[in-house]
């Protein structure tokens, strides 16, 4: 394990020394990602090209992208993650600005980062505000992309690169905008705190849950920003910015269908492969009932101006009496995200059968992902899809290391006005609509712990870039990367800094 800095000034201390080539590696890196190189066109694709939304470029956007480029080359595909040298990379940089850095090892080779500027001797923890970002990503298919994953390749004003919008983007933003309130001797009214995580996307032993139960007095803090929201372009503008507030529980549950194992010659009525493709059938056609919280209605409610007379009509119309059905049936076939966002979904992810050609296995398996709205009961849930299935052959159990259901930040805070403030100056006036998220993110743990804690990711982007999270050609155009970074900035600063 490497040495970690002390709890007092939280300075990086490497003790090994291989530990001390990798720093230096990594560090050179830092260096080797040409500015210039990184120049997109102005107002590329996927931001609007208005002038409201497009202004003169902070320089630190610049290094910024640098900084993205090179985390994009370090692979920290989870599994295995193997975030330890991305966060050497990144203590590296805060070291290199003069600000003392933490490596906090949580299993081997996985590793956050955490870093402070503070406002007073005194820390005042409740007043505190969090930056947050993960380190690690999802897994890519190499065969499916049309460039390399882990290149950070430059392409039509685009970076292309896995991580590249989750959630090294918002990693880097964050670490440039930390940096710059260093360099501007910013008078802080609130500790600032930077903090890289680990392990965000399978929430095992090295995710921010274990780290807050080993190091919350590092970074325990009031109020927090990270992934989770995002500025939806639409048409060619920002047509809203979504702040996250909220976010559904995942729940994961395994349908086990056993029978007779036999020769396929002979076919038989138990066979478990057929028992359980009809129970995934049934499951997959099933939907469950619309269930209005507190955020959605609210995001609704700010949505159904912004879209056009026949979307709107149906959203306004989806808890009336006489035509709710109806309209809850037409607003979530017009949109995945909207029909997530206002039920519970099950989704089936994984099916595994069999072991040779001509053997009917003995068990088959599927496994359904289950994503609960805040306060729905996963029991429930399981109790209607066994009266779906109906087969005394196949039995549903829930698997464990669920997600915990946390309270909603509030939309009545300091931070949350000065955050839609903020964005809807500098998105031309284009409203901020509070956000349930359908994906889970490190905030639930912070909310769990009082944190008020926001998710938005201040990249403009069009749904086709917002697909490619978790998908193929994952990509960030760099002009909404560059104003990202600055609306960030200005959120930070009204919020921590004196003026």
């Amino acid at each position: 394990m490497a040495a970690k800095g002390t709890e007092e000034d939280g300075l990086v201390n490497w003790n090994r020394m291989g530990q001390v080539f990798v720093g230096a590696a990594v560090l050179a890196m830092a260096t080797s990602f040409p500015a210039a190189a990184q120049v997109a066109p102005a107002g590329g694709l996927g931001i609007p090209g208005n002038p409201p939304a497009v202004r003169a470029t902070p320089a630190i956007a610049k290094e910024a992208q640098g900084w993205l480029a090179d985390l994009i080359k370090i692979n920290t595909s989870n599994p295995p993650g193997n975030e330890q040298i991305a966060a050497m990379y990144v203590a590296g940089i805060l070291q290199k600005e003069g600000i003392k850095a933490e490596i906090l090892d949580m299993t081997p080779g996985r590793s956050a980062v955490v870093a402070r500027l503070r406002s007073s001797v005194v820390a005042e923890p409740s007043k505190a505000l969090l930056l947050v970002a993960h380190l690690d990503t999802v897994p890519v298919d190499k065969s499916r992309w049309s460039v390399d994953p882990f290149g950070a390749v430059i392409k039509d004003g685009y970076l292309y690169g896995r991580g590249a919008i989750d959630d090294k983007g918002m990693l880097a933003a964050n670490l440039a905008v930390f940096i710059e309130l260093k360099r501007s001797m910013a008078h802080l009214n609130r500790d600032v705190i930077f903090l890289a995580t680990a392990d965000e996307e399978t929430s095992g032993d090295a995710s921010i849950r274990m780290l807050i139960a080993k190091h919350w007095d590092k970074f325990a803090a009031g109020f927090a920003i990270n992934e989770g929201g995002n500025v939806f372009v639409k048409n060619g503008k920002v047509e809203y910015t979504g702040v996250q507030a909220s976010e559904k529980v995942a729940f994961n549950i395994a349908v086990i269908a056993r029978g007779t194992s036999g020769h396929a010659s002979q076919p038989t009525k138990d066979n478990p492969v057929v028992h359980l493709a009809a129970a995934v059938e049934k499951i997959g056609n099933y939907s469950a009932p619309v269930h209005f919280t507190s955020i959605v209605r609210r995001y609704f409610e700010g949505l159904a101006p912004l879209e056009d007379d026949e979307i709107g009509k149906w959203i306004r119309s989806m808890e009336t009496p006489d035509r709710g059905e109806h309209a809850q049936r037409v607003i979530s076939d017009a949109s995945p995200l909207w029909n997530s966002m206002l039920r519970d979904t099950i989704a089936p992810t994984v099916l595994t059968a069999g072991f040779a050609n001509n053997v009917i296995p003995a068990e088959a398996r599927a496994n359904l992902n289950v994503r609960l709205l805040p306060g729905d009961s996963i029991n429930a849930v399981l109790n209607e899809l066994n009266k779906l299935v109906n087969d005394p052959l196949v039995k549903l159990e829930v698997q464990p290391n669920a997600g915990l259901a946390a309270p909603p930040s509030s939309l009545e805070s300091d931070f949350y006005g000065v955050i839609t403030k903020v964005v809807t100056q500098e998105f031309a006036g284009a409203p901020a609509l509070p956000f349930q998220s359908t994906w889970l993110t490190d905030s639930a743990q912070l909310r769990l712990h009082n944190v008020q804690a926001y998710g938005l990711v201040p990249f403009p982007l069009i749904q086709e870039d917002l697909k490619r999270m978790h998908g193929d050609d994952e990509r960030i155009p760099l002009a909404a990367f560059d104003k990202g970074v600055d609306v960030l900035a200005k959120i930070v600063t009204e919020f921590a800094v004196t003026h």
